[in-house]
């Protein structure tokens, strides 16, 4: 197999792929842009693209530079690249790109070492929070790293971070954007005094080298003619602006990705470069792949139907695979049994000869794991945890079981378990109402807060007593830690970005936990769409979707199934738990506000918010869909859906061309329905 195309003729690398793959491959000359859904091939497309052009001399190996975000992604495109006769391409993470060309032309341009690059930021924040007399633990330190990141690849300076925090909403639990803005200042001002980098200046300064030197630019420029962007949704605005440095003007560029994985806005990733690129790069190609390798068309259909509805740019996928089993939709009373009837599916595949390692458990949230790996352990099931340490493991819960284990031997708190267990957390931190926002403080709240669940249900058992139930405590983490060689994926819906599984079960889908609570814009709620979306598409055969109408045993059904459920739940699924409070909150297209008045909500905005496009023509686009949806015995989303039709509405284009760089266009679409839609503009 790795020999399978050395030296081979340079048609064999083409009979190799699909009809949309074959035209990416041939789109040898900039600008392109490749939209591919979840599961469609990209990688062996873009590969082919590369060989092909190598095989038919358009390329030379050297002067092809091949750029992913991370180290397996770019290990996996250079593996590839061997095996099909380019093994001569340079296939780097933009990190790595740029370090590489930072490290050669540093010494030449500033005539002395370059700064050490540090492996962690925590140990300068802890002295640069010391500078502004802040109180720091590992938590808020993390989540001041994760600050000072976005920060920097979104190009925000220290002196304007206060101002640009509060305009897009960003936030560390518990302290304000003012002093953030301080300790990021002090952040800087420590580093340069020691001499060190992190890794986002090794992007910021390898930009600023191109920018000021042009003799350097030059011989970049020189070295790579031809780029290719992987996973494109992901780029920031510095990788942006470097990009455009190695680039120097040119439009020898193809990117490849898919706004509906874009999950990772919160980290400075925007989608708008891989969406705009026509608008950037007028006249460049654009190709959609949508013929689904990885999932069942059960799986499909519904991962299709979950963005149907949503204003995120997408293709429509085409399964390829045999049918499968049907999802499944199920409810839980409670968390807890939730876990055993997953637990006992699982069981259940297991014994029917599904290999563990083609098994995955998904969740919102690193502490949602307890639960699935109490259960999985009770039947004896391994199973391995993915960018997380397993619950017993993560260093708030270990800390906070000795301190339970002192505290009950000491007798403090008196005998009532759960006052001795909160008031033990309390003086960790834990508090009743969980801290606004995203970031390691939220997450050891909810580690802590899985505690205090716990508690509340062994105080209903006789005997509950403090000393029991660090006892109980003590053998859940002897059970869950035994060594596994293979066994159950559990993982967060963005760690498994990436990854497949035969079975993937998708736990916990209730309202405020997908979409999280503090996802409280209209483009934070989409974003939670996109991670279900993600989480489904990992699905090659069997997708199971759950939810639980309480948090433990015993309490009252109060909580909903996910909204992004609704369009898939057949209707006995949709009933409202008993005391549910209405949830659907209408808002406005334009500013995002809620909606208050009916004939606002009928309009779709607010009163004194002027129509970003042409609502006559709108409405005729709208009752054409309709007139169509009818003879094609489709869901008019099917067709196009609101946001596309108010973007066509908004943008009225005069040809084809024109038509296809509209967000939700694509050839297929612009083939079916183009002439009819250009008609109505015009």
């Amino acid at each position: 197999m790795s020999q399978a195309f050395d030296g081979a003729p340079a048609t064999d690398l083409l009979a190799a792929l699909d009809p949309e793959q074959r035209q990416v491959a041939e789109a040898l000359r900039g600008p392109v842009r490749v939209l591919a859904g979840a599961g469609t091939g990209k990688t062996r497309a873009i590969t082919h693209r590369i060989a092909y052009g190598v095989a038919t001399g358009v390329y030379a190996p050297p002067e092809v530079l091949a750029v992913t975000f991370t180290t397996r992604a770019a290990g996996e495109m250079r593996g590839r690249l061997r095996v099909l006769g380019a093994g001569a391409v340079q296939a780097r993470t933009f990190h790595s790109a740029a370090l590489r060309q930072l490290r050669y032309f540093w010494p030449h341009v500033h005539g002395g070492e370059l700064p050490t690059l540090i492996e962690s930021k925590i140990g300068l924040l802890v002295t640069a929070a010391r500078r502004q007399r802040l109180n720091t633990d590992q938590a808020l330190l993390r989540d001041l790293a994760s600050e000072v990141e976005w920060a920097k690849v979104s190009n925000v300076h220290p002196d304007d971070y206060a101002r640009l925090a509060d305009a897009r909403g960003r936030s560390v639990a518990g302290h304000d954007s003012e002093t953030v803005g301080r300790v990021f200042a002090a952040y800087e001002e420590v580093k340069r005094g020691q001499g060190r980098m992190d890794m986002e200046d090794v992007l910021l300064l390898t930009a600023g080298m191109l920018a000021e030197d042009e003799r350097v630019a030059a011989q970049v420029r020189r070295q790579y003619k031809w780029f290719v962007v992987d996973e494109f949704q992901d780029v920031s605005p510095i990788q942006s602006a470097l990009l455009d440095l190695w680039l120097g003007g040119r439009d020898e560029i193809c990117v490849v990705g898919d706004p509906a994985q874009t999950i990772y806005s919160f980290a400075g990733a925007n989608a708008d470069y891989l969406t705009n690129f026509p608008a950037k790069h007028p006249g460049a190609t654009s190709i959609e792949l949508v013929r689904n390798y990885r999932s069942t068309p059960q799986v499909v259909a519904a991962a299709n139907t979950l963005l149907a509805s949503s204003t995120t740019t997408s293709v429509e996928l085409r399964a390829q695979r045999p049918a499968g089993p049907a999802v499944t939709y199920t409810p839980a009373p409670d968390e807890v049994a939730e876990a055993q009837q997953i637990a006992t599916r699982i069981q259940a595949l297991r014994d029917a000869g599904r290999a563990l390692a083609e098994i995955a458990v998904l969740f919102r949230i690193n502490a949602q794991s307890e639960a699935y790996e109490e259960a999985l352990a009770d039947r004896g099931i391994p199973y391995v945890i993915r960018g997380a340490a397993r619950f017993f493991d993560r260093p708030e819960v270990r800390e906070a079981v000795t301190r339970l284990r002192g505290a009950a031997r000491s007798g403090d708190g008196g005998d009532d378990l759960l006052d001795l267990v909160k008031a033990t957390l309390s003086g960790m931190g834990w508090a009743p109402d969980a801290p606004t926002g995203r970031g390691q403080t939220r997450d050891r709240w909810e580690s802590w807060q899985a505690l205090v669940s716990q508690a509340e249900q062994f105080a209903k058992t006789p005997g509950a007593t403090p000393g029991a139930f660090v006892d109980d405590l003590d053998r859940r983490a002897a059970e869950q830690h035994a060594p596994v060689a293979e066994g159950v994926t559990l993982s967060t819906f963005h760690a498994a970005k990436g990854l497949e599984w035969d079975s993937v079960f998708l736990c916990g889908l209730q309202d405020g936990t997908l979409p999280i609570t503090y996802a409280d814009t209209p483009a934070a709620i989409e974003e939670e769409r996109r991670l279900l979306y993600v989480g489904m598409t990992r699905a090659r055969i069997d997708l199971a979707l759950s939810w639980a109408q309480a948090r433990n045993p015993g309490q009252a059904a109060r909580r909903k199934p996910s909204r992004f459920l609704d369009p898939l739940l057949p209707a006995s699924a949709r009933k409202e738990p008993a005391g549910a409070k209405a949830r659907k909150v209408a808002n406005c297209r334009e500013c995002g506000k809620p909606l208050r008045t009916g004939a606002e909500k009928k309009r779709g905005r607010c009163g004194d918010c002027p129509a970003s496009y042409d609502e006559a023509l709108f409405e005729r686009l709208r009752e054409w869909r309709k007139e169509r949806a009818g003879v094609d015995e489709v869901p008019a989303f099917v067709i196009f859906t609101d946001a596309t039709l108010q973007l066509i509405a908004e943008h009225k284009p005069q040809s084809q061309q024109a038509l296809l760089r509209i967000s939700g266009v694509g050839e297929s679409k612009l083939e079916r329905y183009g002439d009819d839609v250009l008609a109505l503009v015009g």
